[in-house]
């Protein structure tokens, strides 16, 4: 079979869908990538992968929708697949309008998180809402991360069998490193004994960075590692000010990383992984952090409370809120044992749970039309350490 796989950048296609490219053409099929242009996707050809590219818009601009919708369809027409998979909430819209006035055999979904989920004016909100459902009359096969949302998706209406696919990373990539632990302390310029908190994700407002920033000032026994940049489309306001702030405030108590290819060396590195989001699908960042046995601090909400077991393998605070974030840091932070206990928690759930193999095996089943319908697991399970 030919497979499109579309998404809206670069970023969201190295770091989500390649797994997924990679097992579809490992059973031989034909896939093909496709996003707006960008860097990343240099590390995807050089497998061997092919990806198109076309001009996608993370906006409601009518214009910039209409022309990536018809760049789509012109591809579409060209490729002629048997499948259409598209991820992520507009271009997840548009590529499956694209291919269904295209007349694609299989039009499948997989969303990363609803926009109706996310803060915002309640007009917004409905749009989303009422579009998604829209989409899920023309979606033949559709998936969700996690298993919240694709409750949400079968309560609302919005397709009569969602799928929670999960996500995925590899355990071989993502675990305890002793010696890589040593190495990027030694490079930092980090004591062996210094509590590091660390987080990764794009640097946005809705990753809870103001107020991850400013629960840091009343962490004076630990430092902050922030790993990652913002994307060129990138909305929302800049978080300049909020780091000169803390910059001021923290002094070398924060490190600003950039974008790093070593993550799994630096979540070794690390004691505590950090993501106060106020919305979020299933991310993988979680993932990799309990893979490599760190103590989770993150919101209650949909995604990382599907993730995190409360007091088990991490702790749960309440979105956009400094104090309560200050006090499970600290929590942590104050108390080895505690955080030795909740890592390993984690990281056997986590390998439970989320091993890259079998859940790209498994959305390649489904996506093909070969998998049964999912059962919701039960979040207190497969949580500790066997014996």
């Amino acid at each position: 079979m030919k497979i499109l796989e579309v998404t809206n950048v670069d970023f969201s296609l190295r770091h989500f869908l390649l797994p997924l490219m990679r097992e579809l053409r490992a059973q031989g099929h034909e896939v093909v990538g496709v996003c707006a242009d960008g860097p990343l996707l240099a590390e995807v050809r050089a497998e061997g992968l092919r990806v198109e590219t076309v001009p996608m818009a993370r906006s409601f601009s009518p214009l910039a929708q209409f022309q990536a919708l018809t760049a789509l369809m012109r591809l579409i027409r060209q490729e002629q697949p048997d499948i259409v998979h598209a991820h992520m909430p507009i271009s997840g819209l548009l590529a499956r309008l694209a291919a269904k006035l295209c007349g694609v055999p299989v039009v499948a979904y997989t969303g990363h998180g609803f926009l109706f989920n996310q803060p915002g004016p309640a007009a917004r909100r409905s749009l989303a809402l009422g579009l998604e459902w829209l989409a899920g009359r023309i979606t033949n096969r559709y998936f969700t991360v996690s298993a919240e949302e694709a409750q949400d998706a079968q309560r609302l209406k919005i397709h009569p069998k969602p799928l929670a696919l999960g996500n995925g990373r590899d355990p071989a990539v993502f675990h305890p490193d002793p010696v890589a632990r040593r190495q990027v302390r030694m490079e930092l310029g980090v004591s062996p004994n210094t509590v590091v908190i660390i987080a990764v994700s794009r640097l946005v407002r809705h990753k809870g960075y103001p107020e991850l920033l400013e629960a840091m000032e009343q962490i004076s026994a630990a430092e902050l590692w922030v790993v990652g940049e913002r994307l060129a489309s990138d909305h929302g306001p800049s978080l300049d000010q909020n780091f000169e702030r803390a910059e001021a405030e923290l002094g070398g108590r924060l490190r600003r990383l950039g974008y790093r290819s070593d993550i799994p060396a630096l979540l070794a590195a690390a004691d505590i992984f950090v993501l106060p989001s106020h919305f979020e699908g299933l991310p993988m960042s979680v993932i990799e952090a309990m893979l490599c046995g760190l103590p989770v601090v993150a919101t209650e909400i949909p995604g990382p409370r599907e993730q995190v077991v409360a007091g088990r393998t991490g702790l749960l605070v309440p979105p956009g809120e400094v104090a309560p974030l200050a006090r499970a840091l600290l929590r942590l932070v104050r108390d080895t044992d505690l955080r030795y206990r909740m890592g390993e928690a984690g990281r056997y759930r986590a390998l439970a749970r989320y091993d890259e193999a079998t859940v790209t095996a498994n959305a390649v089943a489904a996506l093909l039309g070969k998998g049964e319908e999912s059962k919701v697991a039960d979040p207190e399970a497969e949580v500790t350490p066997p014996g």
